[in-house]
C-alpha cells in the first residue's frame, strides 16, 4: 500500500502530518500531486478549536479535519473515461465539487497533502488548467481570489465609486486589485497592521488608512469628499465599505460614516454583536451580505493567470511543506504574515 503525508487537525492549536493511503484513482477521476497549497482564515479556525463539530448521530465531539483547500498541483494519473484532461496538466481545484464532502472543510480528503484525489473529474467543474508560465503558489490563490470575486460582484462596484475595504488579509488585498480592475477609480484600505497597508499599497490601492492611529472620518472626508447621511448630517463621500476584518469596530465605523444610500458588503465572518440599526436608517445603509464562490471558481482562473504578478504580490510567507507546522504559526499569530503559501518539492 502506497502511502502520502497529509495535514490534519490535531489538538487544540496543533496540526498533524500523518501517514495516510495515498488515493488510487477510478475511471473517472484524476490523482494531482499538489505542489502549492494556501493556508486560509478557516483552517486556523479548525486548528484553534482542534478539529470541527462531528454530526449530531456521533455525538457533536469534535473530530480530526484534514486540512487544506486552496490547492494547485499537477495531474499524474488519469482514469481511463477523464476527457479534457491528462497526465501534466497544471490545474486549480474547486474544492466544493468533491462528492465525499468539501475539501480540506470536513470532506474525506484535504489539499495540504502530497497527493489529492479529484472525484469524477472535470475541466471546468471540478478543475481548471493554467500555463506554466504561473508559478504553482500563485495558481493556488484562485480560491480565495474567487471569494473576494464575489464580494466585489456583490458590491455592484462601479467606475464612478469610490470604496474603503477593511482588512488588509488576502480577501481584503483581493478585493483590491478586483476593484481596480474593474476601472473602480479610487479605493481605500483600512487596517491597524502597517505592513499590510504596505502590501495594499503593492497591489494597486490608492490610500490607505491606519485605523488604530488615524481619524477614519477625516481621512476618508480627505480622500473622497463630504457627502451627507439621510439627514443632512455630514458624512464621508464613500459610497462602498467592503468588510473583510470581521471586527465588530467595522460596523460600527462604517454605520457612523455612511453617507445616503451608501452599501456595506460583508464577506467576512462577523460574531454576534450589536447594531445601530437607528445609524443604518438614518444612512438609507444596505448591508449586503458574501458568501464563497457561487459561480467565481474558474471565471477568477483567466485573469489570475494574466495578472498572476500583481497578485502574487500578496504572498508574504513561501513555506516548504517540511516546515507546516511553522506556515500555520505564522498564519494564526496576528500581523506575522499576510498570506502563507505551504509549496511542495518538484
Amino acid at each position: 500500500m502506497a502511502t502520502m503525508k497529509s495535514v490534519q487537525t490535531g489538538g487544540v492549536g496543533r496540526i498533524e502530518v500523518v501517514d495516510v493511503e495515498r488515493p488510487v484513482p477510478g475511471p473517472k477521476d484524476v490523482l494531482l500531486r499538489i505542489r502549492a497549497g494556501g493556508v486560509c482564515g478557516t483552517d486556523v479556525t479548525f486548528l484553534n478549536l482542534g478539529g470541527m463539530p462531528a454530526r449530531a448521530h456521533l455525538g457533536g465531539e469534535l473530530v480530526p479535519v484534514a486540512l487544506g483547500h486552496e490547492p494547485a498541483g499537477e495531474i499524474v494519473e488519469a482514469g481511463a473515461e477523464v476527457t479534457g484532461l491528462k497526465v501534466g496538466d497544471r490545474v486549480v481545484v474547486n474544492p466544493q465539487d468533491a462528492p465525499t464532502g468539501i475539501i480540506g472543510c470536513g470532506g474525506r480528503y484535504g489539499a495540504l497533502s502530497e497527493y489529492l484525489l479529484i472525484e469524477n473529474a472535470e475541466a471546468g467543474r471540478s478543475v481548471a488548467v493554467f500555463p506554466d508560465t504561473v508559478p504553482f503558489e500563485v495558481a493556488a490563490l484562485n480560491e480565495p481570489m474567487a471569494v473576494s470575486r464575489h464580494a466585489v460582484s456583490r458590491s455592484g462596484a462601479g467606475p464612478d465609486d469610490q470604496v474603503v475595504v477593511f482588512g488588509a488579509g488576502p480577501i481584503g488585498l483581493g478585493a483590491v486589485i478586483w476593484l481596480k480592475l474593474r476601472g473602480v477609480r479610487h479605493v481605500v484600505v483600512a487596517d491597524v497592521i502597517p505592513s499590510r497597508l504596505e502590501k495594499a499599497l503593492a497591489v494597486g490601492a490608492d490610500a490607505v488608512v491606519d485605523s488604530a492611529r488615524e481619524d477614519v472620518t477625516a481621512r476618508l472626508t480627505e480622500l473622497h469628499g463630504q457627502s451627507a447621511n439621510a439627514l443632512g448630517q455630514p458624512r464621508p463621500g464613500t459610497g462602498i465599505y467592503l468588510d473583510a476584518a470581521g471586527a465588530p469596530a467595522v460596523f460600527d465605523t462604517v454605520v457612523a460614516n455612511a453617507r445616503w444610500h451608501a452599501r456595506l458588503v460583508m464577506v467576512a465572518v462577523q460574531k454576534k454583536g450589536e447594531v445601530d440599526l437607528g445609524g443604518m436608517l438614518r444612512s438609507e445603509l444596505t448591508l449586503i451580505a458574501s458568501q464563497g464562490y457561487p459561480t467565481e471558481i474558474f471565471e477568477v482562473t483567466p485573469e489570475l493567470i494574466r495578472h498572476h504578478e500583481r497578485f502574487g504580490r500578496m504572498i508574504s510567507h513561501r513555506v516548504p511543506f517540511t516546515e507546516v507546522e511553522r506556515a500555520f504559526e505564522l498564519a494564526r499569530t496576528p500581523g506575522a504574515a499576510e498570506k502563507v503559501v505551504v509549496t511542495f518539492d518538484a
